[in-house]
């Protein structure tokens, strides 16, 4: 049985807003019933463990709410030789927490040089800003990826409040960035990295992500 990791974030502010964030609840529950539904075992992790914050609509995701609970292990806690691929769902939570996080990046890197599937969907691309291979490089050098574009990013009101472009960064760290219009589903795999734009493309980014694990 294939077992897959679904990392969330456990930032809570939006910045200066005074609202809230966290993860963004359809970027993991529509890959936890697909990785599930397909069998696999799933694991949910946080980046400080614990019950991490929700952003978006609940409705409908009930049965990942419930197994989800109220307790999730940090990602310091978790042992990478466990998994054979890792998704990083997203929510603009990760913004703050995904790129700093050295837990994660070993997490990654050590996940995607044992042979797994690395993917990340909408924000989650964050906790690849800061991954680089044992050889020096990023990730993300000279790949193909898409997230959460500039555009999306205006278009929410909320370009000046994030702590950086997503976008911008993965093009200045040399990865080859696409993306559709504004909130259509696009999703880009290269090789055993699966990227996704925003929460319509979790679906796709999970689909995505078996695939590459039938054909490493």
């Amino acid at each position: 049985m294939t077992a897959i990791l679904i990392v969330l974030t456990s930032h809570a502010t939006l910045g200066d807003t005074g609202r809230g964030t966290g993860f963004y609840v359809s970027e993991a529950a529509h890959p936890w019933e697909v990785f599930t539904k397909a069998g696999h075992d799933v694991t949910v992790a946080s980046v400080l463990g614990g019950d991490p914050p929700r952003d978006g609509d609940t409705a409908g995701h009930e049965d990942f709410l419930a197994f989800l609970g109220h307790d999730t292990p940090a990602v310091a806690d978790v042992d990478p030789a466990r998994f054979d691929a890792v998704l990083l769902a997203g929510g603009h939570g990760t913004m703050w927490d995904f790129p700093d996080s050295t837990a994660l990046q070993s997490l990654v890197r050590q996940v995607y040089e044992q042979g797994g599937v690395v993917g990340a969907v909408c924000h989650g691309p964050a906790g690849l800003v800061g991954v680089t291979l044992t050889g020096g490089g990023a990730l993300v050098a000279g790949r193909d990826v898409a997230g959460f574009t500039d555009e999306e990013e205006r278009l929410v009101g909320l370009s000046d409040v994030v702590p950086f472009a997503l976008q911008r960064r993965l093009e200045d760290l040399g990865a080859r960035h696409t993306g559709a219009a504004p909130w259509q589903p696009w999703v880009v795999r290269d090789g055993r990295l699966v990227t996704g734009q925003n929460p319509a493309s979790a679906t796709g980014v999970a689909e995505a992500m078996l695939d590459a694990l039938q054909t490493r």
